[in-house]
């Protein structure tokens, strides 16, 4: 049986940290949750990191539905949480539940995860009243990046600061059963921590959150056209695999690949008869 929802709530309640990474596709999430981490997030960061996007903004349904049942099909155990993309719970409330319905029944994962506080509580309601587990997400939210002026820091005065506390009070209200806080100070991090029952989750937000996510591509050095300041690499896999491809074209214009190892080969009695004249053959035979 996967993870639950109250799974999560109850690794607050022990304080045990929660540990989430994004997965995009079968085989990163066959290792993901091999590794024994608790939640995986489908994000909408695939735009990014997978599609070549220069944001989130361009990300479908299909693309997001695509990804999840990938993840789905490489895993059996982990919590799999699918994002709901740009425009696809702005416009109406119908068109929210639907979507995060999709997400569920269509892409198989466990939950879904929107962006934003109190102007969002009313769809998340919704959302939860129609029996769909809700991860909420505030802070910097990569959504809104034409509205924030870019990928800027949330919370660093004082209204600012009040105001992320209220949008995490409200979305806790709503039945949110988790909250990403993405892109605070620490210290603000801490103390809305402090003030939930339910388990936040941090990225670039420190180390006092009750659980953290990364990208999966940034921490293994996959993703190279920007690393976060939040991002810790603990592989440069893009410098492994850039090296055994160059061999590999080495190889292959050396010709020291295939090897006769890697081959297929003829028995001597076929190879034989390929050698002499072929024979042609009679109407009999055809």
């Amino acid at each position: 049986m996967r993870t639950t929802i109250r799974d999560i709530a109850a690794m607050k309640r022990r304080g045990k940290r929660i540990a989430m990474i994004t997965a995009y596709d079968y085989t990163s999430a066959r290792i993901v949750e091999n590794a024994g981490v608790d939640i995986i997030l489908v994000g909408d960061s695939l735009g990014q990191v997978v599609l070549g996007y220069d944001s989130t903004v361009p990300v479908t349904m299909n693309d997001m539905l695509h990804h999840i049942k990938s993840v789905v099909r490489g895993t059996d155990k982990v919590h799999i949480v699918g994002d709901l993309p740009f425009m696809s719970y702005q416009a109406s409330r119908s068109d929210a539940i639907r979507n995060a319905g999709r997400i569920l029944k269509e892409g198989g994962a466990q939950s879904v995860k929107l962006e934003g506080g109190r102007h969002v509580t009313k769809t998340m309601r919704r959302i939860i009243q129609a029996g769909i587990p809700v991860m909420a997400h505030i802070g910097l939210t990569p959504q809104a990046v034409n509205q924030l002026g870019g990928y800027r820091i949330q919370g660093r005065t004082t209204r600012a600061a009040v105001e992320l506390i209220e949008d995490a009070k409200a979305v806790e209200d709503a039945g949110a059963y988790s909250i990403v806080l993405e892109g605070v100070p620490s210290q603000l991090a801490q103390l809305v921590t402090e003030r939930l029952s339910i388990p936040t989750i941090g990225i670039g937000a420190g180390v006092h959150c009750d659980g953290q996510v990364q990208v999966f591509h940034d921490m293994m050095g996959l993703y190279t056209d920007f690393t976060p300041k939040h991002a810790r690499k603990y592989a440069h896999l893009a410098e492994l695999m850039k090296d055994a491809v160059s061999e590999y074209i080495e190889d292959v214009r050396n010709l020291s690949f295939p090897s006769e190892d890697e081959s297929f080969t003829l028995s001597p009695e076929v190879l034989a008869e390929l050698a002499g004249e072929p024979k042609i053959a009679t109407q009999n035979e055809r």
